[in-house]
Order: C-alpha cells, then structure tokens, then sequence
C-alpha cells in the first residue's frame, strides 16, 4: 500500500511543473502546473492573479534552448513549446500596443501599458527628441514620487533616477523643472495618462524592433506598430506601410518578404535577411499577428496563412486571439468597481531602473554585464528584453543620451551589430543598461499615427572630442566583428548542409512523383475510347503494342479476377 502511495505521487509531481512569470513590475508570479497544460490556462492565471480583464493586448514571452524569443501560443502545450526542463521562466510583455491608449476601459489595464512603454523608454526602444523626453521624465516621476517636496528632495534629485540609458546633467536640470512648476497637483493616474499619450506620438511607440539586413547587407530593423509596418536606419524610419497596404508576408529560410500596394495600385517587394532561419519564421509569425490583429474588422476573417510553395516545407499558422476592434467592443461592455492598482513606488526596479539608483551597475557582475543588452544599429538601443531574435550585443557598449533637440547616441560608432555567444535568460533583464561614457548626437524623426515630421537638428560643442572616440570605439566594433566571424561553429554550418540536403531530396521525391503521375494519366488516355490524333499515333506504334498485350492486358484480367473473387467473398457473407 505505501508503495503504491509513493509511486502515485511519483507520478503526480512527474506530471506536474513549476513556472516563473516576471511581471511588469518585476515582480515574479510563480505556480505550479500540468505537464499538458496550455498557455492559455497560465495566461489565465496571471490575468487572474492581476485583475486583469482587458488581456488581450497582453502576451506570455520565452527564451528557447538556442537563445531565441517566441511568444507562448495559448492554444498548444506550454511544455512542448519551451523544449526545456522545468522550472520554466517566462516574462508577462504587452504583445499589441494599443493604438490610444487613452480609449483602454480600465486603469490597471494603463497601468501595465505604462509600465511596458517605461521599460521601452529605458531600454532605447523609444526614440524622442529631448524636449520630448524632459516630459515624458517628468511625468514618470510625477507618477512615482508625487509633487516636489523641497524637504524630501534635495538639489539634483533627479540624478537618482535613470530613465534612459544615459543622459546629461541639462536634461536632469530640464525634468526637475518640469516636475517642480508643470506638474504639481497631477495625481499617479493623470500622469501616467499623459505619458502615454505623448508616448504615442511618437514614431517608434510600439516598435519591438528585429535585426535584420537589407538586400545590400547595410543593417537595419524590422518592427510592426499599431498603424503598421516599420523599418529603422539609423534611427531613421526608411519604410513605413501601412496595414492596409501590406497584402502578403512570406519567408523562406533566413529571407522575409513583405508584398504591399500602395497610392495608385504602386506594387512593391520589400526584401530582408534576418540572422537565422528560427528568428526569420518568429518575424513572420509576428507580422501575421500584428497585422491580423490590427487591420482586420472580425476574428472570423482570421484565415491560415502558409510560407510555402510546391517544392518545399513551409509553415502554417492561424492567429488565434481577437481583433483589435472586437477587443474595445468587449472592454466596452466592462461593468464593475475599479480594481486596487499596488503601484511599486520607490521600490528598487531591476529591469527598469527609472527609480533605482545608479550605483547598482558596479554591483553587478562583470561577466554578465557584457551580455545584458543588444546594439542597434547606429543609435537604436534595444536590450535583450525586446529583441525578438538572436541575443546581440555592443561592442561598445554605447547608449542612447538626450541632449539639445534630440537623443544623444554613443553606439554609432559602433555600427555593426555582432551576435553574442553567451548564455542568456529572461532573468538577464533584471541587469542594468551599460552606459558608455561617450555619446554622439543623432537625428530623429517622430510621427503622430504614422504621418512623419522632421526634427530640427543642432551641432554640439563637443562633437570634435567625439569624433576621436567614435573612431576608436568602431575600429574595436569591426575587429570583434571579424573574430566572431572567424569563430562560427561548425554545429550551424553543419544543420545548414542538412537543410540543403533535406531540401534537395524533397525536390527529388516531388519531381519523382509527378512524372509517375503523369506517367499513370498517359497510360489511361491511351488506354481509353478517346480518339485524338496524337494518341492514335501512340497506339500505332510496336512500343505500344507490345505493352498492351504484354503487359496492360494481363495486369487488367488479374485485377477484374481478384475484384470478381471479392465480390463473390463479400455477397456469400
């Protein structure tokens, strides 16, 4: 009987398995599930553990054994997606930015888009002109500390506070004073409210940005906003498409093509090379998901959609959630009291440092501070929390800084973007940004809804002193560059030629099948009544005879024979 006992609850913890969800707040949910269990019932969970009605612009984000982001699908096993063992890790992200934010029916539903678009802000992802992101800093502090307290806040209390990966002392003095004369009265909710309504003003609000290539093999990154698709240069946007205009996105290995329409029936191609074959099919996916979500009226218009053609394996995959429109109809029909909003205050933030001090970043080890966050291409700073593909990193280690009109950058000199080998987790996001202690300004566009509008640019005092450490810091980039493409392991080149041989013998097979095919039609037009010359000529020739009665006749008695004998089998029964 103990036995059994044992062996019963054996199998019921071998059935069953520990998950770790970090939260917008970096807080961690932690429950334990079935081995089968869907992503749906743990997303659930979460939503539940929140208060959470309005969920649907929200997503459960994990890292796979070979360092690449997916998002959970909700409608297959959690275990079979992670392809580890547990305990599983997985982070709580906002997987579709509301277009306006301000039309969301619940605060809590705010709250945590707030919190997204703070990280985004910290994290480079959204780019701002400085007197933009005097604001946007003031009313995160406004949000977080409340009104200013001449007892409680001392001279320069703002150097306290990073809510960008690097800035100057100006932009601090900037965001005091914005906060000590323009905010005072403005209660936690108010602010937040308008952070994200200055938030979506901008041109990258929303961007998650890939890093990819363009056909010319200059870097550049792919991202899909609420109004549409996107693609950064140079914290430049070079293409902007509308949903509407987006007709068909497709993959094929590491290459991602984006078909669209635009003003008088203008067909274009867009044409990109993402770093592998998995991070490729997880920008698509990603594409098929934003522009479902967001260009189409119903989610029963939702069809499959296929990356393949005759000869070779493709992917399918059907959106699964509701659309945008049906999502505000829904959160519209909401009736009940306002949930408590725990807001975190002053305490200590680890992947949002907006209200941790700066000294953490001495505290964190050496080794791992070099994996922490991800290059963009010449000012578009993005950490490993939002890229979607393979983990990236600075040689460096340059950040984005505000200053006189617009970001300061430190990692253009730095413009080619090398793939880390290190290990990486979700709970890397818990690290600090590196900051760089050069900078070199950039200009940056912004929009409003997709329409874009120019910013003014200005010269800095110490763009020569730059000049000499941006040299510097790119000849470092392009020697590391060069050495980790020295070093590229014979296990991927090794998976590429299986590939090629795979896809060679599927092309065999194919090829195979149809001749046999058309050799089987062949032979029943010939055998047939039709009378068409080009089979009378057939029939006329000793080939053919020799066939027909060799060979057809014989195999053609044999089979009415053993149909007769089924026949007789089936009627005597």
């Amino acid at each position: 009987m103990l036995s059994r006992l044992m062996s019963s609850s054996i199998r019921s913890l071998d059935r069953e398995c520990d998950c770790t969800v970090r939260l917008l707040d970096d807080s961690e949910y932690t429950c334990t599930i079935q081995r089968d269990a869907k992503g749906q019932y743990l997303f659930d969970l979460i939503c539940h553990h929140l208060n959470l009605l309005e969920k649907d612009y929200f997503g459960i984000r994990y890292v796979d054994p070979d360092k690449q982001r997916h998002w959970l699908e909700f409608s297959k096993s959690i275990s079979k997606q992670m392809k580890t063992q547990p305990p599983f890790t997985m982070c709580l992200r906002v997987k579709f930015y509301p277009p306006d934010p301000a039309a969301l029916k619940e605060e809590i539903t705010r709250y945590l888009v707030f919190l997204q678009v703070k990280r985004d802000l910290y994290h480079g992802r959204l780019l701002c002109k400085t007197s933009d992101a005097a604001l946007l800093a003031a009313y995160i502090l406004q949000a977080e500390i409340g009104d200013y307290d001449p007892g409680k806040h001392p001279e320069g209390y703002c150097s306290k506070f990073q809510f960008f990966p690097k800035h100057s002392e100006k932009l601090e003095r900037r965001i005091a004073d914005i906060h000590k004369t323009e905010l005072i009265g403005q209660s936690p909710e108010t602010s937040e409210l308008n952070f994200l309504q200055k938030a979506q003003m901008l041109e990258t609000y929303g961007v998650d940005p890939h890093p990819c290539k363009d056909v010319s093999g200059n870097p550049a990154f792919l991202a899909f906003t609420p109004f549409g698709f996107t693609v950064l240069q140079g914290n430049r946007r070079v293409h902007f498409l509308k949903w509407d205009e987006v007709t068909k996105l497709k993959f094929e290995a590491k290459t991602f093509h984006i078909y669209a329409n635009q003003k008088e029936d203008r067909k274009i191609i867009l044409t990109y090379f993402a770093p592998t074959p998995e991070a490729c099919k997880h920008l698509w996916k990603c594409g098929v998901e934003n522009q479902a979500f967001f260009k189409l009226e119903k989610s029963s218009q939702v069809r499959t959609v296929s990356s393949s053609n005759l000869f070779f394996k493709g992917s399918r995959f059907r959106y699964s959630g509701k659309v945008a429109k049906e999502v505000m109809e829904q959160s519209a029909k909401i009736k009940r009291d306002p949930p408590e909003i725990h807001r975190a205050g002053m305490v200590p933030s680890r992947s949002c440092p907006s209200i941790t001090h700066g000294p953490r970043l001495t505290s964190v080890p050496r080794t791992r501070r070099r994996a922490v966050h991800i290059s963009i291409m010449e000012g578009l700073e993005s950490l490993r929390d939002s890229a979607h593909s393979t983990p990236v990193r600075s040689v460096s280690h340059g950040d984005f800084m505000p200053s006189r009109g617009r970001l300061m950058d430190g990692s253009e000199a730095s413009t080619s973007a090398v793939i880390s080998d290190e290990a990486y987790s979700p709970s890397d996001s818990v690290l600090p940004t590196p900051v760089a202690e050069h900078g070199m300004e950039m200009p940056l566009d912004r929009h409003h809804n997709g329409s874009t509008c120019s910013v003014d640019e200005e010269q800095d005092s110490g763009a020569g002193t730059l000049k000499e450490g941006k040299a510097a810091e790119f000849r470092l980039g392009r020697r590391a560059l060069r050495m980790v493409r020295s070093r590229q392991s014979p296990q991927s080149d090794a998976e590429e030629l299986n590939k090629f041989i795979l896809s060679v013998l599927r092309l065999f097979l194919v090829t195979i099948g149809l001749l046999f095919a058309l050799l089987l039609l062949l032979i029943m037009l010939t055998e047939s009544d039709l009378d068409i010359a080009f089979l009378r000529d057939i029939r006329k020739t000793p080939e053919f005879q020799q066939f027909h009665f060799e060979y057809f006749c014989p195999l053609r008695r044999w089979f009415a024979c053993k149909l007769r004998w089924m026949g007789g089998f089936l009627i005597s029964k």
